[in-house]
């Protein structure tokens, strides 16, 4: 008999947005001293495609792990939810920073990226391997379409003109 071959639609699609996000992020810190201006730009949608980020994990594929294993109060979402408040505040204070164009921030960035870097190695060696595990690829299509629909007004906030 011959094993069935797991897709990695999610770990692809999600680990594949961790990339992007790192990617923006360190354009702000190479750019910070030098052209602030154009480093926020680079935080900016950084900020926005964290946030998203996590509002797809907690909207969408949070929900569904739970619904498919049961697991809830104490399983990898509960600890990735409370990871994400952590992240959540430390995101906060760096945009603190950036909202004074302070280019001082690097123990605020450093703290989010420590928090970042344990964070997504757990849901790209645990979680989103488990979800493609327990879904097919029509439930794969289904959750991005689901993503998808999310309003942008759930994760598209800021704190203003800065």
């Amino acid at each position: 008999m011959q094993a069935q071959k797991t897709t990695q639609f999610i770990m692809n699609y999600f680990a594949a947005d961790h990339d992007r996000l790192d990617a923006l992020f360190q354009e702000f810190m190479r750019l910070k001293r030098e052209d602030f201006p154009r480093a926020k730009s680079y935080f900016k949608d950084f900020l926005r495609g964290l946030k998203r980020h996590i509002v797809w994990e907690e909207d969408v594929l949070f929900p569904l792990f739970e619904k498919k294993t049961g697991m809830t109060a104490a399983g990898p979402t509960f600890v990735m939810r409370q990871e994400h408040r952590l992240i959540g505040a430390a995101l906060e204070a760096l945009h603190g920073k950036v909202r004074l164009a302070d280019p001082d921030c690097d123990t605020e960035a450093g703290s989010l990226l420590d928090l970042l870097g344990q964070h997504n190695a757990k849901e790209e060696t645990v979680l989103y391997p488990a979800i493609d595990q327990l879904t097919r690829p029509e439930e794969a299509a289904a959750i991005f379409h689901e993503m998808e629909n999310i309003p942008a007004e759930r994760y598209n906030t800021c704190c203003g003109a800065h």
